[in-house]
């Protein structure tokens, strides 16, 4: 190899290199790395104090925690400034983020978590998330700033409890799950009564099979909840055991979201809740007119988003008015042109929808979303392979392939209201037209979405939050 050519080859060069090193990194399988300290130390201020202190001058520095394979990816990034994609994994994703912040590598962190988070949407990571949840509690220190960790649990919470089966959440990752989402007042999509199902049966399964076999039948889904089988009785050590198991999950349920005749005719009968805990759930109840639903947590972490189009990523022939609520197409304006909306939407933040009102028609008007890599606001949104549209035509489109007959047409219509419904959790987009909502299509979009609309000549669009009635 040539040196002089590239920098980061030069250094990569340097890596691992007896001849130019001066020390040496011994891992816990016992593998060593030939380093460098000068480069060592001006990348890490951790490096900086191990090997320049006053009481010693080291030659050597064991990490007897860290594996070689974890440590080639952090030290590849303190010699070059980037590490190969690849190199990551779900098998050594959460090593190698808690490596480097033990090194004070912030943006290999954010490197990290950009990698992960596409791969959430990508490899459908989220599907492995209460098993990802459940190894990085066990790996990384249990701070609410840690920002892998909090992805990881609002990935969680956007799946119903019911449906990750037992053993795949473990209970310190359910406890880390239940205490991060009551400090933050995070939305669940599980409701009150399903946590503490949940959180009883995963306490039952740590006491015996048999006992966690008992909890199962005495404590049925919502959609079971008729075919309760009272007459099931629970030993009463194992109840004294079951409680004491529980005691930890207890404190971050609110019982009073609990339907009143569950809480008396399921979780009470039961005996592993404190008498006092129930009662004031029904004092609760009592005293501020509670309708009687099974509720969800609160949304109070999410406020409205504030919905304008954006000067910067607009189509030419395109002008922008109304403090940035209106597109209004140029006279004579021939060809499709695109203009984004200025809010990012982002993977894993909630459902975000928004209304776009064409005011004024235009042959072939599209409203959606897009990506911004590799996006031409000179072009029709539904062409391009980050574009994904309804057409007027009733179609959707993305990358020129369009599917037909989604709703029906509402071409030459004004003051036509489209509703876009985008889950950032799920990542799935669906419509509504004039009132009526279709089903989700495209499925696994990209993990940063902006809306999206196209039009030409004498189209005017409006954009706007929605508000439910």
């Amino acid at each position: 190899m040539k040196r002089g050519r590239s920098l980061k080859k030069d250094l990569r060069f340097l890596l691992n290199n007896q001849k130019y090193s001066d020390v040496e990194i011994l891992c816990s399988d016992e593998e060593k790395f030939y380093c460098s300290r000068n480069i060592l130390s001006a990348r890490s201020e951790i490096f900086d104090g191990l090997l320049y202190n006053e009481e010693s001058y080291e030659n050597q520095i064991s990490f007897p925690t860290i594996d070689s394979s974890v440590m080639k990816i952090v030290l590849e990034y303190i010699y070059t400034g980037s590490i190969e994609e690849e190199s990551l994994n779900k098998d050594n994703v959460f090593e190698v983020f808690n490596v480097a912040d033990y090194f004070q590598l912030p943006v290999l962190q954010d490197f990290i978590m950009e990698i992960f988070k596409n791969n959430l949407v990508e490899k459908n990571y989220v599907n492995f998330s209460p098993e990802f949840l459940s190894r990085a509690v066990d790996i990384m220190p249990l701070s609410k700033d840690n920002i892998l960790l909090t992805l990881l649990v609002k990935t969680v919470a956007t799946i119903p409890l019911n449906e990750i089966e037992f053993g795949r959440l473990s209970v310190k990752a359910l406890r880390y799950l239940l205490s991060y989402a009551h400090e933050k007042e995070m939305t669940f999509v599980t409701t009150e009564y399903e946590i503490f199902r949940y959180s009883a049966i995963l306490a039952a399964k740590q006491v015996s099979n048999d006992t966690y076999n008992t909890f199962m039948e005495r404590l049925p889904t919502l959609e079971q909840i008729e075919k309760v089988e009272n007459s099931v009785q629970v030993n009463t050590t194992d109840r004294q055991e079951v409680a004491k198991e529980i005691e930890s999950f207890i404190k971050f349920i609110d019982f009073s979201k609990i339907k009143g005749q569950i809480l008396a005719n399921i979780v009470e009968p039961l005996e592993i809740v404190p008498d006092k805990i129930i009662l004031d759930a029904y004092r609760k109840k009592a005293v501020s007119n509670f309708i009687e639903l099974d509720e969800f947590r609160s949304m109070t972490e999410f406020s409205e988003p504030n919905y304008v189009w954006d000067e910067s990523a607009c189509g030419s022939k395109l002008f922008i008015m109304e403090n940035g609520n209106i597109i209004q197409s140029t006279f004579g304006q021939t060809s499709l042109q695109s203009v984004r909306a200025e809010i990012l939407l982002e993977y894993n933040k909630g459902i975000f929808e928004w209304d776009v009102i064409i005011e004024q028609s235009c042959r072939s008007s599209y409203v959606g979303v897009c990506a911004s890599e590799n996006f031409d606001y000179q072009a029709w949104a539904g062409n391009q392979s980050t574009g994904w549209v309804l057409c007027s035509n009733g179609s959707c489109y993305n990358s020129g392939v369009w599917m037909r007959n989604y709703c029906p047409t509402f071409a030459d219509c004004n003051n036509i209201k489209i509703t876009v419904h985008l889950d950032m959790n799920r990542t799935t987009i669906a419509f509504t037209v004039s009132g009526i909502k279709y089903p989700e299509v495209w499925y696994n979009l990209p993990a940063k979405l902006y809306p999206v609309v196209s039009l030409r000549y004498p189209g005017r669009f409006r954009i706007k939050s929605h508000r439910k009635n």
